[in-house]
């Protein structure tokens, strides 16, 4: 997983499905796009689809599939052909998460971990409506950010993040044709989308491998187009009967495990300087809830106990009053969170979050003061991260629209591999429990490691789970699903630097 999306999902920006009962499903097979498609180079950014000889082409869908005759936005798709045509079994998507990533690119950067399965399959990646290539939509310019004052209270750190999220909603609700593009922003809609991409490519079921956003939008395809659904992996899921905000409050207490002994310690004091006087580096200013963003990103792979012992030393040396140089942990992430591309994928996030169902927008509560009560509650048993879990507003709580159908409500008996970490603090390990059990014909494969993300570790430096990695590569080639559930011993996990 790209590094802006796994920040993007420390932020709480995952695929959470809001609870709720579920609107008729769509016919199972829908009508293919209204032109033919046109295949061509993929775009000159894509550099790796077209050195892996990869074409790109365009569906044309709905954007409100209840009027299949009215407007229509394009889904940018693209193809790597299956290299054993004697042995190919069908079509692989994929997803990234976020929300917010995009992922025309994704199944063929899962080749190195699918190794032959990937011959069987032509590789098929897309771009979720609304981003990246598939008409996207942007948000009004944000202005320039205030940075932090010399002294600050927590309070004044919260009144912040309301102003800001109440001004991101404004922005996004307000800009061009958003207020008539951004309700048909749903984990519904890109399900059907994925469906009209199988049905303009001819095919009569589809594959799937989805990470975080990606695994709970491949559980609402299993339940929209259950005959349409192949081989499907779902990796680090969550409950889907819980909202977006219940399921991002849940992520504090299996983050706090992750900090232990004199670490603990530090953080909690470089969390009591910062809620006063933020601390200075590098000329910027880190308040409490930055501090508690960077610490969330680090705590979500044990491989990056290191890079969070370096971060707290470095910090640790600002708030003593010490000119410091910023090892490559910490000014890695200084950079990353002033990057663009953290930038636009949080938006993206925040625009599916408000668009999925339940009430109010995404299952966010509208009264800040709901988010403040909880933070304070949460600092007794969660110190570190209870403020952050619970006091992240989203711009859902303003948001202007209601989404236009209730949550996706799953139950049923597609075949479905599920992989999860038995102590991802994202996405919690008893959410997978929650979908498996809702998906009666499943597999779980559980890792015993600190992670968000369990297959193909290796494609991002970090270290591999055979047991698992293998149990997805013998389920995409032979159709072999575990005979029940298994646990995977845990690895020999690498401590170098990871990112």
């Amino acid at each position: 997983m790209r590094v802006a999306s796994a920040v993007t999902a420390s932020l709480g920006l995952v695929g959470i499905l809001a609870s709720g009962v579920s609107a008729a499903a769509p016919p199972e097979n829908p009508k293919g796009p209204r032109h033919a498609l046109s295949w061509r180079p993929c775009p000159a950014d894509q550099k790796e689809l077209n050195e892996a000889g990869a074409q790109c082409a365009k569906v044309t869908v709905p954007l409100d599939y209840a009027d299949p005759g009215g407007r229509t936005i394009d889904i940018a798709i693209s193809r790597i052909r299956a290299k054993s045509p004697g042995e190919r079994r069908g079509i692989l998507l994929s997803n990234p998460g976020g929300p917010g990533g995009t992922g025309l690119a994704n199944t063929l950067a899962l080749r190195p971990a699918l190794k032959d399965a990937a011959d069987r399959y032509d590789l098929i990646g897309f771009d979720p409506r609304f981003l990246g290539e598939s008409t996207p939509t942007t948000c009004g310019e944000a202005p320039p950010p205030t940075p932090p004052a010399e002294t600050t209270t927590p309070r004044r750190d919260f009144e912040d993040s309301v102003r800001s999220a109440r001004d991101t909603a404004r922005r996004c609700q307000e800009h061009g044709d958003n207020a008539e593009l951004l309700p048909h922003a749903s984990t519904r809609n890109v399900a059907r989308d994925m469906d009209a991409v199988r049905a303009a490519l001819g095919e009569r079921k589809l594959s799937y491998y989805g990470i975080s956003y990606g695994a709970d939008l491949g559980a609402v395809y299993t339940q929209l187009f259950p005959r349409r659904a192949d081989r499907i992996v779902l990796d680090s899921s969550t409950d889907p009967a819980a909202t977006q905000y219940e399921l991002f409050q849940r992520s504090g207490a299996p983050a706090e495990a992750a900090l232990t002994g004199q670490l603990r310690a530090d953080v909690r004091e470089l969390l009591a300087r910062a809620e006063r006087r933020p601390i200075p580096v590098q000329g910027l200013r880190l308040n409490a809830p930055l501090l508690r963003m960077i610490f969330k990103q680090l705590v979500q792979h044990e491989e990056n106990d290191p890079q969070l012992a370096s971060v707290v030393a470095d910090l640790k040396k600002a708030a003593a009053g010490e000119e410091v140089e910023p090892g490559p942990a910490l000014s890695g992430l200084l950079e990353l969170l002033s990057s663009p591309e953290l930038a636009d994928s949080m938006v993206g996030g925040a625009i599916f979050m408000c668009g999925d169902g339940g009430w109010p927008a995404g299952g966010w509560p509208k009264n800040p003061e709901t988010y403040w009560k909880n933070m304070q509650r949460s600092r007794a048993t969660q110190p570190v991260f209870g403020p952050y879990v619970n006091g992240m507003i989203a711009p859902c709580a303003f948001w202007g629209s209601e989404p236009r159908e209730p949550g996706t409500k799953i139950r049923n008996d597609v075949p479905v591999l599920l992989l999860q970490a038995k102590y991802d603090n994202n996405v919690p390990y008893e959410g997978a429990l929650a979908l498996h059990e809702k998906l009666t014909a499943s597999r779980l494969v559980t890792a015993d490691i600190r992670s968000h993300g369990v297959y193909g570790r290796g494609n991002d430096g970090l270290t591999p789970v055979p047991c698992a990695d293998d149990a997805v590569n013998t389920y995409l080639r032979d159709g072999e699903l575990p005979a029940a559930d298994v646990t995977c011993a845990k690895p020999d996990l690498k401590t170098e630097k990871t990112q």
